[in-house]
């Protein structure tokens, strides 16, 4: 059976949540979507880069990632806001919280999207959703928009489920989103990119001939910059062009995995299965298998940038979720497919990615290099993972030394420096690897 499968995204997330909190402190407040401003950089300096931005700020060629000085060159009287991440944090738990209503099928990919499975709501009444509008102050953004909800609720399925979940969503917690619909992620995750904001757009396979196929090659979902710009060069100018190239040619022309993807894709052919997850995880861990295999002769240089990326992934999403880890763990997969790991509880728990770095690499250092270790017996690591459990909410975590002792005003005043420095730096990491992956950035070690 044919699945039916939504891709939820906000729009513009960070400034539409900016947004609604502002509102909700001052009624009487300009909301930022209906004038010039951008989310990101710092307020008072004028430094850093945008991070989201209104649709009158686009209005004016103001790019994501774009310096916040080049942004005020083209619009002096744009408004910067700095980013606020446990805003985001308690916005995006409310818009998942909304989703999980519909369908428990759900896999979070982002703070600001996910994918749901709704095949088993054919059937349903969504009549309930045309209650009253809530009346708050913010709600006037969208007083167009709810004009014609009551048409989109009768259109029937899956469009009057995608209309419902708009309209809560716009109505309850204040912002719009964006709903793809397919039968399979891909197309669901194009569809929603579509014309924005406050829509939603099919994407069946016997709409990609008209709706897929012309655009750029450029919008073709997991197609990076490089391998456009690759396939732009061989005459490949929009995702048509990929379909009719023969596969065996992109693979000669990309590697076998590139070239796979992009000859599949670009027909429509994607994962089906959404990957439902549990409220409530009770470890939180990830791992990668390496690219070469790790031995005693390469493990300085190339085990730290592994366990490193491991760390802050895994506390990316601690952090998302508010929780700490009371016990670090640690496995590798060798060469002959064999699981080894080790853990060790630390006396105050974590979420943060330096704590977790380094009691793995003080996990795997005994497990590998100490005495009796695995190189002894020249055994070569071909996987590796890091991970945290034993959770809590950080309600009983204990104070260190450094926590109760003072060590003089001088003192203080530097850690705090240094505490802002590193939240400003993790925030500003934490928003670019949602966004646009892992590979977004690398901290040095």
């Amino acid at each position: 059976m044919n699945r039916t499968i939504f891709h939820i995204d906000v729009n513009s997330a960070f400034l539409s949540w900016s947004a609604v909190k502002r509102l909700s402190e001052d009624p009487n407040a300009v909301d930022l979507r209906t004038i010039p401003s951008v989310v990101g950089g710092d307020v008072k300096t004028r430094h850093g880069i945008v991070t989201a931005k209104s649709i009158p700020a686009k209005k004016y060629g103001i790019q994501t990632a774009e310096p916040i000085n080049s942004a005020l060159s083209k619009c002096p009287k744009l408004v910067v806001v700095s980013s606020d991440f446990n805003t985001y944090r308690t916005y995006s738990h409310a818009f998942i919280d909304i989703l999980r209503s519909y369908s428990e099928v759900i896999e979070q990919v982002s703070i600001d999207e996910a994918f749901l499975d709704v095949t088993a709501l054919s059937k349903i009444d969504v009549s309930a959703h045309l209650k009253a509008i809530d009346d708050y102050p913010w709600f006037s953004f969208y007083e167009e928009q709810n004009k014609t909800i009551e048409d989109e609720l009768k259109a029937g399925f899956p469009l009057n489920i995608a209309a419902a979940i708009r309209y809560e969503i716009r109505n309850r917690l204040g912002f719009t989103v964006n709903v793809g619909i397919s039968e399979n992620k891909l197309l669901a995750k194009m569809a929603s990119d579509f014309t924005k904001p406050d829509r939603s757009h099919t994407l069946f396979p016997d709409e990609i001939e008209e709706k897929m196929w012309p655009l750029d090659i450029g919008d073709l979902f997991g197609c990076g910059k490089r391998t456009s710009e690759r396939l732009r060069s061989i005459g490949i100018r929009t995702i048509g062009d990929a379909a009719d190239y023969d596969p065996d040619l992109l693979m000669a022309q990309l590697g076998d995995r590139t070239g796979e993807y992009i000859a599949y894709s670009s027909r429509g052919y994607g994962s089906d299965e959404v990957h439902a997850q549990r409220e409530d995880a009770k470890s939180y861990s990830n791992e990668t298998t390496t690219s070469s295999d790790i031995t005693s002769a390469n493990y300085d240089s190339d085990m730290p940038p592994v366990v490193r990326k491991l760390s802050e992934s895994v506390s990316r999403r601690m952090k998302r979720d508010g929780v700490f880890g009371g016990t670090i763990n640690v496995s590798v997969k060798t060469s002959d497919f064999k699981r080894y790991s080790r853990q060790m509880k630390i006396a105050d728990s974590t979420n943060d990615a330096d704590a977790i770095y380094e009691n793995a690499m003080l996990l795997l250092g005994n497990l590998l290099t100490g005495e009796d270790g695995l190189f002894e017996e020249d055994i070569h690591i071909r996987l590796v993972g890091v991970g945290a459990d034993h959770l809590d909410n950080g309600e009983y975590r204990q104070g260190t030394l450094f926590d109760w002792v003072s060590t003089g005003k001088e003192q203080v005043r530097i850690e705090k420096e240094n505490s802002e420095k590193k939240k400003k730096l993790d925030d500003m990491e934490n928003y670019l690897k949602e966004k646009f992956g892992e590979l977004a950035i690398k901290r040095g070690l």
